[in-house]
């Protein structure tokens, strides 16, 4: 897909790729030290698959490593000269070639390496660092004696554990996190940005395996996916739609006019909304049923301030979670939409489009990278909402510009979206060429490369955290003046609706 400012730092690797490099590695390291394969592969899983850490390791201290990692240079158990053999496991004596040991010469019977090996394997992945079965050797048991002892499925789930092995113990290496992919990522470090993209169209940041979320940083797209989770959020709107029942304490929700409650069975409570007195405390002296009194004058004494600050809190945590929620959403589903578009351009359109226009497919490639324009800045607009969300409210210039480069990059992909979308469905529709074609041609390639334009000023500032605004800059910069300050009305409350039903309402 597009990408914004950045050389391409990583590479996708498919598992013949693996294979092969794990291979590579095996024969570099088993040349350079002078060790059979299966030795080179005990030490590189011990180091995670780092050939100079295991060069450095070795040439350090070969005797420590060797200890360390079970690779024993001699026997520690020296044969009889007798006959037949004691299996340390089953301790029944067998003929010498139905005995088998690793380099440490500690004497099992075949069946029961073979047992033991099919144990392991099927524990998992802790097969690839077996070792021998005496209680009080370390010796390792290398590939050579899987292949000649474990049946074929144990023999394949080694292999596989071994590969996976070179992927998941590998700092420079990971699986793509898609459901049912088998390709892995090499990352090289300093790259610049850790956003990669699969060969199964799934991009992600390799840095935190969420999904590609250039320019906002892992904590912030971290502190987002837990607050869309958590039920933080459930509170917020508890605290700013309802009240506690004023005996029972639980929360209840106000859905009708009248301010006449009843919590609900067992507790059967009835109370005033307003006030949460007693409504047998409620008559004509204290203003009707339907506007009472008690809570305008005990909020001007001070008795309600504190409550009515939480719900307000709430109430405006709430309106500005949803605002910044609904439009990250929103463009996550616009970015959904036109994958789906471009997968329909690519495999039906392209082709109709090029008999109906006489041109090849090849000269139609700008309209494909209009479509992969658009979903890159889906993606990106949709993380800047999270971006807004967690900027803080005192730093007004950088908010105002923030909002300014917001609005110029969103409008800017409204109109390529628009172009892509809708103008180009009258070529597809129609059953001859067109001499409007060439100049669609020239507006689609236009407003890609102006909205590709506009999206890197906006990752670029975001990215550098809008270092360059300060107070005076911001509104020079956006070309904008601060918007004047809101009026504030009158903030009393009304006698309430008429008597029109006087029924009660439920507490949910």
């Amino acid at each position: 897909m597009c990408g914004f400012l950045f050389q391409q730092s990583y590479t996708v690797l498919k598992e013949e790729d693996i294979q092969q490099r794990q291979e590579d590695d095996i024969t570099r390291v088993s040349t350079v030290l002078s060790i059979s394969r299966v030795d080179a592969s005990i030490l590189l899983r011990q180091y995670n698959w780092s050939v100079s850490r295991v060069h450095d390791a070795w040439f350090a201290d070969e005797d420590g490593v060797r200890k360390s990692v079970g690779l024993l240079d001699k026997p520690v158990f020296q044969f009889s000269n007798a006959k037949e053999l004691t299996c340390g496991i089953c301790f029944e004596p067998y003929t010498r070639d139905k005995v088998m040991s690793a380099a440490c010469g500690h004497p099992f019977c075949c069946t029961c390496w073979k047992g033991y090996i099919s144990a392991t394997v099927n524990d998992g992945p802790g097969c690839l660092m077996l070792r021998c079965p005496d209680p009080s050797c370390r010796a390792a048991v290398g590939q050579d004696m899987i292949n000649m002892l474990a049946s074929a499925d144990d023999k394949e789930k080694y292999t596989r554990y071994l590969r996976r092995s070179y992927v998941e113990d590998n700092r420079k290496t990971k699986w793509c996190p898609a459901p049912g992919c088998d390709y892995a990522i090499d990352f090289a470090a300093g790259g610049g940005t850790f956003d990669v993209s699969c060969l199964c169209s799934h991009s992600f940041c390799w840095n935190c395996t969420e999904e590609a979320h250039r320019p906002v940083d892992c904590g912030t797209v971290s502190k987002w996916i837990l607050k869309n989770c958590a039920e933080s959020e459930n509170m917020n709107w508890i605290l700013a739609n309802s009240k506690p029942c004023p005996k029972c304490k639980r929360p209840i929700e106000k859905n009708q006019g009248c301010m006449h409650m009843t919590c609900s069975p067992p507790c059967k409570f009835e109370f005033c909304w307003l006030c949460l007195g007693a409504w047998s405390d409620h008559g004509e002296r204290t203003g009707g049923f339907y506007a009472c009194n008690r809570y305008e004058s005990a909020k001007q004494q001070g008795d309600y301030d504190e409550t009515e600050r939480r719900r307000e809190m709430a109430k405006n945590s709430l309106e500005k979670y949803t605002h910044y929620y609904e439009r990250w959403a929103s463009n996550q589903s616009s970015r959904q939409k036109a994958l789906a578009d471009l997968h329909q351009m690519q495999t039906v359109h392209l082709e109709k489009l090029s008999d109906t226009q006489c041109t090849p497919e090849s000269q139609l490639k700008f309209i494909i990278e209009a479509w992969l324009q658009i979903v890159e800045c889906r993606r990106v607009l949709k993380w800047t909402y999270a971006y807004g969300y967690y900027l803080p409210e005192h730093e007004h210039a950088k908010r105002q510009f923030f909002e300014y480069l917001q609005g110029e990059a969103e409008s800017g992909l409204e109109r390529l979206h628009q172009c892509a979308e809708k103008e180009l469905q009258q070529f597809l529709n129609d059953d001859s060429p067109s001499k409007e074609f060439n100049d669609f041609r020239t507006k689609l390639a236009g407003l890609t490369s102006v909205t590709k334009n506009y999206f890197e000023n906006l990752v670029r500032a975001l990215e550098n955290g809008l270092a360059d605004v300060d107070s005076h800059a911001a509104c020079s910069k956006a070309g904008i003046s601060k918007p004047p300050p809101a009026s504030k009305g009158k903030s009393g409350r009304g006698k309430g609706s008429g008597r029109s039903s006087g029924s009660h309402d439920a507490g949910r």
